[in-house]
């Protein structure tokens, strides 16, 4: 009896023994509920391939950012308007020359596929130095016994009309009368700096923004109203910028009409505008002009309908002017396009901001 009993015990075991490996097995094999992982693919760096441009401030194609410009002197009398692509100018001044009519400097890094750009006056000693602080290529057609002093002085590369390859450069427009007619384009000016074998790219040491610029389009946080700027640079020519509130950009006009570029019938604009007060007199009996620009002042900046009050610098003549605000820190312009005016300081009463 009791090894019936043993017997039937030992069976049990054994059956609840299995029982357990059973369950067990089943848990091991049971479905696993997985949540399905999703990844983003890495978004494309929207500025590749480009940079930021040292004479605006925007996105730029690299290879445009790193090629030295070049600083275009631009006629500017009555007899000269229309002119051509002067609105492809990332920085443009403008400076009294003699007789009270003024010139233009049009500083340009991008001139790809331009046919006409122009028309090209004589050279001027203070462009010479103010093309110096670009590293840029000076062109010009004619000059001065000033100019070609200071050009010898300092070394600039330039691509004169009246050099040797000048008929490589530029060309005349016989539908128009010299001297207004001289005019170079892309070719050309690749043409002459290829001939007179110029470096095309900014040296490591030159490649540096010539302002400081704002991340972003930036109101500027004091000032006065600036929606009508008016430069009265003699009783011959009084240009002048008004602020169109929908581009948030100054529009130009001279003599009394907008000032067209007629290569694309678009009138002239700029993000920034710059008036920088100078001494200016006439170096001889011929009435040529001369100024200080190796030296220090007060001006104006506007940007997006207001203006403040700056000081500027400028230690030699191959450094950059600098320009700042009132409490001494470097001025910070917005993104786009500059126009400067080099303004005599015994005119200032003539300069009207409201």
């Amino acid at each position: 009896m009791r090894k019936k009993y043993l017997l039937a015990l030992a069976l049990g075991t054994m059956l609840a023994a299995a029982t357990i490996g059973c369950g067990k097995k089943e848990e091991t094999n049971a479905p696993v509920t997985t949540e399905k992982v999703t990844t983003e693919a890495p978004k494309e760096d929207p500025h590749k391939g480009m940079q930021k441009s040292n004479l605006t401030g925007e996105w730029i194609d690299e290879k445009v950012a790193n090629k030295r410009p070049v600083a275009i002197m631009l006629n500017n009398i009555k007899a000269a308007i229309p002119q051509s692509n002067v609105s492809k100018a990332e920085i443009t001044y403008e400076i009294l020359v003699e007789g009270g009519i003024t010139r233009m400097l049009l500083v340009m890094q991008d001139y790809e596929g331009l046919d006409k750009i122009g028309p090209v006056r004589s050279a001027r000693h203070y462009y010479v130095d103010i093309a110096d602080e670009y590293n840029a290529i000076y062109m010009h057609f004619g000059q001065t016994k000033y100019a070609v002093a200071e050009i010898d002085k300092i070394g600039i590369d330039t691509l004169s009309g009246l050099s040797s390859i000048g008929n490589s450069v530029y060309y005349r427009d016989k539908k128009r009368k010299a001297p207004h007619n001289a005019y170079t384009s892309s070719e050309g000016i690749k043409k002459g700096i290829e001939l007179s074998k110029y470096e095309t790219l900014y040296s490591s040491s030159a490649n540096q923004p010539h302002f400081q610029f704002q991340e972003e389009d930036t109101d500027l946080a004091s000032g006065n109203a600036a929606n009508k700027i008016t430069l009265g640079y003699s009783t011959y020519t009084t240009p002048w910028f008004e602020y169109n509130t929908k581009t948030k950009e100054y529009l130009r006009f001279q003599y009394n009409d907008k000032h067209i570029d007629d290569q694309n019938n678009q009138q002239l604009s700029y993000k920034n505008v710059i008036i920088q007060f100078v001494k200016e007199w006439n170096i001889d009996k011929k009435g040529y002009q001369t100024m200080e620009l190796v030296s220090s002042g007060k001006g104006y900046y506007c940007t997006n309908g207001k203006c403040i009050p700056i000081t500027w610098s400028k230690d030699s003549v191959s450094s950059p002017t600098k320009f700042f605000d009132e409490t001494g820190d470097e001025i910070k312009v917005n993104p786009g396009k500059t126009f400067i005016s080099v303004f005599p300081r015994d005119r200032e009463s003539k300069c009207v901001i409201n």
